[in-house]
């Protein structure tokens, strides 16, 4: 077995059935063809048992916040995954839903001639309980693979409330995983049986997404019942998307990253976070790409010392390792409360103290209150909030430091906490691509006092739940530009607030 036993996840109690017709690889998160474990665990279930491995990769149109956006980048991915695997050994399948309900009845379908069915292991939004409801119904083995972070989900048995404190566990027990990376193709130089074809009854009933399908345009995304006011990304999806923005991010951007990531005006940033939550890029296949630029090997850190510190226990550059703290230890931190957590993205998953001097300050009085629709359309009396909305709504992204502003922000503008997290959340997951992920809720609930600590002065509204201005942010950095660009208005004086 090539796939690490801590990332395999048995699902129910079904057999395995050695008189199936294919091994069957239920692609739900990890959409892509590299460094990909579950497409790997497939491909060793299918060569065991000498068998055809299937691949389907579906998209459903009834999920919450489905919309041109989200479909678009999903679709640019499987027209991606339909090319790499067209001269592989294994048969895939894309299928896009009509209608909401079309797609009903797949996958019970197609595990009807499978031998073992191999899915991705994903603990955030609908995934778990799709799971949850469909594995005790299958009549074949389910097993969900982990290749969501170099740390396996159970390799933590508790939720850890800092960085600090996960990044110590990190630099204690990630080490040996380091040396159990998926394949880079999974699929090479493999040998298995031929499927002829995939059964009749099953393609005219639901079939295959056409060329002019996953083209994705304006015309193919009308006829689909999704939300057309969110409109496409200001970025493509797919595979070879996402490997291009990590060359350009190592081509023209690293360099640049420890001093320059958090100015609002300039793209530093890696670009990598749609495609890190779509699947269209593993952490692993970025892990290798720094691991390799930095001349480092796993031998390094074999024998380090825990210490809980951001820099130094790499051994890699001072940029390397900043970007690693981010990619991994913040990353894999929300990764590490969604699978242990249901209540994940509820306000009562906050830390004790946070909902304490929240509920203390819940009454305070508030000079600026606005609702839902007066957030979404950026009709606050805050340029630079409203700016950030913008490029939200109109891009799919958001300037990771002016995230972080846009949440206070939020908090200090709505009636309750209770709101500002319900606000948040949804603004977050309908126009943000890299919404909806563990991650993302790592930084909505952030800017409540999950992974933080109470800060002094008290305030009003705030209570000790870390402070942060538009004013303050415009003193740190030039915004000029920013606003020109999202909020077409500079900053005059002390204009914000």
């Amino acid at each position: 077995m090539s796939v690490p036993e801590i990332r395999i996840r048995q699902l129910n109690k079904a057999p395995l059935k050695g008189d199936g017709d294919y091994v069957l690889y239920w692609m739900i998160a990890n959409r892509r063809t590299r460094f990909n474990f579950s497409l790997e665990r497939a491909v060793e279930v299918a060569k065991g048992l000498d068998k055809p491995l299937v691949v389907l990769e579906a998209l459903r149109c009834g999920y919450r916040w489905a919309s041109d956006r989200m479909h678009r980048f999903v679709l640019q991915g499987m027209a991606d995954n339909r090319a790499n695997f067209e001269e592989t050994v294994a048969t895939y399948y894309c299928y896009v839903e009509p209608e909401a309900g079309h797609g009903s009845g797949l996958l019970e379908a197609l595990a009807d001639k499978a031998c073992a069915i191999v899915t991705d292991d994903f603990p955030c939004f609908f995934l778990p309980r799709m799971l949850d409801h469909v594995a005790p119904r299958l009549p074949v083995s389910l097993e969900a693979i982990d290749s969501n972070g170099l740390l396996p989900l159970r390799a933590a048995s508790q939720v850890y409330p800092t960085a600090y404190a996960f990044r110590r566990f990190l630099h204690k027990e990630l080490p040996p995983h380091l040396l159990e990376m998926p394949k880079t193709n999974p699929l090479a130089r493999i040998k298995l049986p031929e499927l002829k074809s995939l059964p009749k009854e099953i393609i005219d009933r639901w079939p295959m997404a056409t060329d002019e399908m996953l083209t994705a345009t304006p015309e193919v995304l009308a006829d689909l019942p999704l939300d057309h006011g969110v409109g496409p990304a200001s970025f493509d999806g797919g595979e070879e998307e996402a490997l291009k923005a990590l060359r350009r991010f190592f081509d023209t951007r690293f360099e640049r990253y420890a001093d320059e990531r958090n100015l609002p005006e300039e793209e530093v940033t890696s670009g990598l976070s749609p495609y890190l939550h779509f699947g269209h890029i593993s952490v692993h296949d970025v892990f290798d790409s720094i691991a390799r630029r930095e001349e480092w090997s796993v031998e390094k850190v074999m024998d380090q010392k825990p210490t809980g510190k951001r820099a130094g226990w790499w051994q890699m550059s001072e940029t390397a390792e900043g970007f690693l703290d981010e990619l991994i230890t913040w990353r894999e931190l929300g990764y590490n409360m969604c699978w242990q957590r249901d209540d994940y993205d509820q306000y009562s998953s906050l830390p004790d103290w946070a909902q304490t001097t929240l509920d203390e300050h819940a009454s305070d009085p508030r000079e600026y209150t606005y609702s839902l629709e007066e957030f979404e359309q950026a009709k606050t009396h805050d340029p630079l909030w409203n700016a950030a909305q913008t490029q939200l709504v109109t891009e799919g992204r958001l300037h990771n430091y002016m995230r972080m502003l846009w949440g206070k922000k939020i908090l200090h503008w709505s009636d309750s906490p209770q709101d500002a997290l319900e606000i948040m959340i949804e603004l977050n997951n309908k126009y943000a691509v890299d919404g909806r992920n563990p991650n993302s809720y790592s930084g909505i609930f952030w800017c409540l006092g999950r992974y933080d600590r109470a800060w002094g002065p008290e305030r009003e509204i705030f209570g000790k739940i870390r402070y942060m201005t538009s004013q303050n942010t415009a003193r740190k950095f030039s915004v000029d530009g920013y606003l020109e660009r999202y909020g077409n208005q500079k900053r005059q004086g002390a204009l914000f607030d």
